[in-house]
């Protein structure tokens, strides 16, 4: 079982399937979904159960954590914050989405913060990666606030929605975290 993490305003905590009606609401968003890299639109009916099931028993496999993020003034859900990992290299995957109501409110980064801290400190990784399509540029400025470099930009390397689009990648290593650097909890 993973545990909850906090920030100053935010609360990460295992998804419950009591949220899944607000996932189906939140990630089913046209908007949301045409920036992320796999949520369908329309979202499909008990796909959010489905999701939310997959992802504790890949936290308790330890292959993926998926994080609700939570305000703490209101509990109200805001999104999600997720690292996949690929223990045998000792890295992981950052993947994140937020909800219309909630953009520009500095919840992502704020959430990813918080998930870099978890994957460095607590899961002992080497590296963190993130990936967004070029047009989107508000989720690679969260990588670039974490602390992330510009890694490259692979030309229509998926396809979302019958159309090629371009990632922008980004990473940071243990070693790229400046000594003097404190994580805000």
């Amino acid at each position: 079982m993973i545990r909850k993490l906090e920030t100053d305003r935010l609360l990460l905590r295992p998804f419950e399937l009591s949220d899944a009606n607000k996932v189906r609401l939140l990630a089913g968003d046209k908007d949301v979904a045409s920036t992320t890299l796999a949520i369908p639109h329309p979202y499909p009916d008990g796909a959010a159960e489905q999701w939310i099931e997959a992802a504790l028993q890949a936290a308790e496999n330890g292959d993926r954590y998926a994080f609700a993020v939570v305000r703490k003034e209101d509990e109200e859900l805001v999104g999600n914050m997720s690292i996949g990992i690929a223990r045998h290299h000792n890295r992981a995957e950052l993947a994140y989405w937020i909800g219309k109501p909630y953009w520009g409110q500095g919840y992502a980064t704020e959430a990813a913060r918080r998930m870099v801290q978890f994957g460095f400190e607590e899961l002992e990784l080497n590296r963190i990666h993130a990936a967004a399509m070029t047009k989107n540029p508000a989720s690679y400025k969260v990588m670039i606030n974490v602390g992330m470099k510009y890694e490259g930009t692979f030309p229509q390397h998926i396809m979302k929605w019958g159309q090629y689009e371009d990632l922008v990648f980004y990473g940071m290593m243990r070693t790229d975290l400046p000594k003097q650097m404190t994580f805000f909890i």
